[in-house]
């Protein structure tokens, strides 16, 4: 076979076809390396399309989460993935993040730290870098909207309190809570978080505006100061039925 042929899908071993696979079982049947597959339709003089993408997720611990955080460069260490394969599977899984969030959306009621959690955590859970954020809150518990106040490095990020409260004055919000993100992985609150809380709660407290909770989120994890007591020495009444916190205390 020319070095420069690939193996289209009529090629391929008839078990080895994952759009035929999936218009007689559905997609529920597939693989994640065969849904992958579709979308790239073609592996390389060496590999099918599946075989690629089964290497693929191999090389990513088969986490899906993991691959979203990929750039272009990261796939292009595989043979038969260039750019345009590469920028189709990018858009695919940010399509994926984006349907999670609408779906947050639609039913985006706070009463505990698990709901800003899963606010928040399509936002976040792909970062490389801190990011801060205000989620702004009317009487009823409803989300108003979401704000980002500020993008850092990977250890912190600078974070002005005037800009949080001009959020919540402008949008009218009568609560707020504040979220960040540790891409390190650690959700423990470092000093200057603890310090910060305090600062937020103090001055949205002077002009009316309640401070719920601030967490700390990481991929499939989370840190609520309110559950921990940890804003304003107080626990705030709303809490989780299931407390996804782990390995803290």
């Amino acid at each position: 076979m020319k070095e420069s042929q690939k193996l289209t899908i009529c090629q391929w071993a008839k078990e080895d076809r994952p759009r035929e696979k999936m218009m007689v079982k559905g997609a529920d049947a597939l693989s994640d390396a065969e849904l992958l597959a579709i979308l790239i339709g073609s592996g390389n003089t060496e590999e099918s399309a599946v075989e690629l993408m089964r290497r693929i997720l191999v090389s990513c611990h088969n986490d899906l989460n993991e691959l979203a955080r990929w750039e272009v460069r990261d796939y292009s260490r595989f043979k038969g993935f260039g750019p345009a394969k590469s920028i189709t599977v990018m858009a695919a899984l940010e399509l994926g993040k984006r349907r999670r969030l609408q779906e947050i959306k639609e039913r985006a009621v706070i009463r505990c730290s698990k709901d800003i959690y899963e606010v928040f955590h399509p936002l976040m859970c792909d970062l490389a870098l801190e990011e801060f954020w205000v989620l702004l809150i009317n009487q009823g518990n409803k989300v108003i909207s979401s704000v980002r106040i500020s993008t850092g490095g990977i250890a912190g990020t600078f974070v002005d309190v005037r800009s949080i409260l001009r959020e919540a004055l402008l949008q009218r919000a009568t609560q707020i809570a504040v979220v960040h993100n540790h891409p390190s992985g650690n959700i423990h609150p470092s000093q200057e978080d603890q310090v910060l809380t305090q600062r937020i709660f103090n001055a949205a407290k002077s002009i009316d505006i309640k401070l719920i909770d601030h967490v700390i989120v990481c991929d499939g994890k989370y840190y609520s100061f309110a559950d921990e007591g940890l804003i304003q020495g107080r626990r705030i009444k709303m809490r989780c039925p299931v407390k996804v916190l782990t390995g803290i205390f």
